[in-house]
């Protein structure tokens, strides 16, 4: 992924060229955009200093290059970062935890770096898609489930950057009465939750809900989950707001939502992950995963960024990767799966 026009550079210092890699990868994931990356004696060799908003440098040992910190005092004003953590390898939950004290230091010195869906462009990226013409029937072997019931499966829908097109595409894709209920984590400006529910509402047989304490998710629920406080399900499995806002940057935190709903509902829930920006699933995916919970992505062609389901499919726990339409499709011959099983499990047993 390329930088964005307006957005700050880095520059990336480093006698390891596998940390160099490492380094502009995630920096790239951020949506950074790289002025330069080579170790000391290329920087020091260049005729013309590298224009960056901060510098980046890791070395295997300082010693070496002992004239490196005079020399971009010299000539430059940027933020210098000395000393980052190696980066471990990639797709496993300490690289994740590794990135996102990257993240951190980013942040502290050029203020928040991830890219949201405003409100208008919520609007135009849903106005875009045709709507549809009519919601695809329920499959005969998929009873219909009563909307008054709680759900007996849950899947969390989770995205950033270009999530709203992508999660209104997968659920105009689904017939009406699955026997399922959805928490939606997206990744948001606070002032811009009532345009979303009202957007994604638009043509739906799934329409939005806000949370609220107290509640148990139903059959054909969408319940959005708030950015301003962290929920979790009680022993009942009713939503609880805590006084306590998100872990980590952002909110909803997709990672805690899936610690938490995963929590209580343990393999009766699964995951799907869409555009975003950044690596929010990707520490939880392993552990939903180990409950025997099904982990999907968007496919990254199709994505606004893609960066958080890439992230998510680089830990291995993912299983389906697909469009948002063939998401829902996947979806619903999954369903149509489970309960052709249990209607031959339970003729066996009459």
């Amino acid at each position: 992924m390329t930088g964005q026009p307006g957005r700050p550079t880095v520059g990336i210092v480093s006698d390891i060229v596998l940390q160099r890699h490492r380094l502009q990868e995630a920096t790239s994931r951020f949506g950074l955009e790289v002025s330069f990356s080579g170790d000391p004696d290329r920087l020091q060799g260049y005729r013309v200093f590298p224009d960056a908003s901060l510098w980046l440098i890791t070395l295997e040992d300082e010693a070496d290059h002992p004239v490196l910190f005079d020399h971009l005092l010299e000539n430059t004003q940027a933020p210098v970062l000395f000393g980052l953590d190696p980066a471990p390898k990639p797709g496993t939950t300490e690289y994740f935890r590794w990135e996102r004290r990257l993240l951190d230091k980013l942040e502290q010195c050029l203020g928040h770096l991830e890219t949201l869906d405003s409100a208008a462009e919520i609007e135009e990226l849903v106005n875009r898609q045709l709507p549809t013409a009519a919601a695809p029937q329920l499959p005969h072997w998929i009873p219909p489930a009563p909307a008054d019931l709680p759900a007996e499966e849950v899947w969390i829908l989770g995205a950033s950057l270009g999530g709203p097109a992508a999660v209104k595409t997968f659920l105009d894709n689904l017939p009406p009465g699955l026997p399922v209920g959805f928490v939606y984590a997206q990744h948001i400006d606070n002032n811009f939750t009532e345009v979303l529910t009202r957007v994604l509402g638009r043509h739906a047989h799934y329409q939005l809900k806000p949370a609220e304490s107290g509640y148990r998710i139903h059959n054909g629920d969408v319940i959005l989950m708030p950015v301003d406080h962290e929920w979790t399900l009680d022993d009942s499995g009713a939503l609880q707001r805590r006084d306590t806002p998100w872990p980590g940057p952002y909110g909803p935190s997709i990672d805690q939502v899936l610690l938490n709903i995963g929590d209580h509902y343990g393999a009766r829930c699964h995951a799907i992950v869409f555009s975003g920006m950044g690596n929010d699933g990707a520490i939880a995916a392993p552990l939903l995963k180990a409950y025997g919970s099904r982990i999907w992505v968007q496919e990254s062609s199709s994505c606004g960024n893609s960066s958080m389901p890439d992230s998510v499919a680089a830990t291995g726990c993912s299983v389906f990767r697909g469009k948002p339409e063939q998401l829902a499709r996947e979806l619903v011959k999954t369903i149509e799966a489970s309960c052709l099983l249990k209607g031959r499990q339970n003729r066996d047993s009459a």
